[in-house]
């Protein structure tokens, strides 16, 4: 086996096939019950079942995130105290950390692990809206246990085929606009939470320091600004582009993640806003 084929074999085994197990016990469970739009609440659930696993990563990454800003400016004062010596001021910081109990590698780690869970994720949805070899690729990789699927379950949620896509609404109705529009805002609420709080000024700043936290100020709001807009706009792209299935399990672990923020530190960025009106 070569290494690719092995890595292939490795991930199917580890993330795809258990996934797609999940998602087809949730299908023959509302099956059962007789719960229409089976499909859909098997995204939803599965969403939610993968969101809870990996909900202690999400929390450390936020929290390190969280400590990350509030300990910028210590930071920008060891940069300035440290100038020119890069040495000293990576042996200030890393001590800084160790006293705040922040460890910097704390925020890529959950990444990583998230990964393959959304790749795997990627696949399982479209497979189930691949109506030549879908459904002989799911029970190829169900467990013994598992009974396979007779046939696709109904596309149909809520008045949506889950297998459309928007970009098709000339097609199947404008009301699939709708979709990646609250997509994207959605993505842009979740954006707006994790935004840093702008650079506070204190009468007591020196005009040098004044112009300092203006410059800095700046260009956080830029970046800022840049990132807030670009990513949801991207996000309500994508889901212009793929079938609406994908959006609904994108918009579930979006409000997920909008909940998951807002218990760990509250409105962000968004309170700013909701305090102005």
């Amino acid at each position: 086996m070569n290494p690719l084929s092995a890595i292939i074999t490795i991930f199917n085994t580890l993330f795809l096939a258990p996934i797609i197990n999940i998602m087809v016990l949730f299908i023959h469970a509302f099956n059962a019950i007789g719960i229409p739009g089976s499909l859909g609440l098997s995204i939803i659930a599965l969403t939610a079942v993968i969101k809870l696993l990996i909900w202690p990563f999400m929390t450390a990454q936020l929290r390190s995130t969280r400590k990350m800003m509030d300990l910028k400016p210590h930071l920008d004062k060891l940069k300035e105290k440290h100038k020119g010596d890069k040495q000293k001021f990576s042996q200030a910081q890393m001590a800084l950390f160790k006293e705040h109990g922040v460890n910097p590698a704390a925020g890529c780690l959950p990444a990583l692990i998230q990964m393959p869970v959304f790749i795997a994720l990627y696949q399982v949805i479209f497979a189930f809206f691949d109506m030549t070899s879908g459904l002989n690729h799911i029970n190829d990789l169900t467990y013994s246990f598992v009974p396979d699927l007779a046939k696709m379950p109904n596309p149909q949620f809520l008045g949506i085929d889950l297998s459309h896509k928007p970009s098709d609404f000339g097609q199947y109705g404008w009301a699939l606009l709708l979709i990646p529009v609250v997509t994207a805002m959605l993505q842009f609420v979740q954006s707006k939470m994790m935004a840093p709080s702008p650079v506070k000024k204190y009468p007591s700043d020196s005009i040098v320091e004044k112009k300092e936290k203006e410059s800095k100020g700046d260009m956080a709001s830029a970046m800022q600004s840049q990132m807030l807009y670009l990513l949801p706009l991207m996000i309500g792209f994508f889901a212009y582009g793929f079938p609406a299935g994908l959006a609904l399990y994108w918009n579930t672990f979006t409000i997920f993640g909008i909940i998951q923020q807002y218990k760990i530190a509250g409105l962000g960025g968004l309170g700013a806003w909701i305090k102005k009106k």
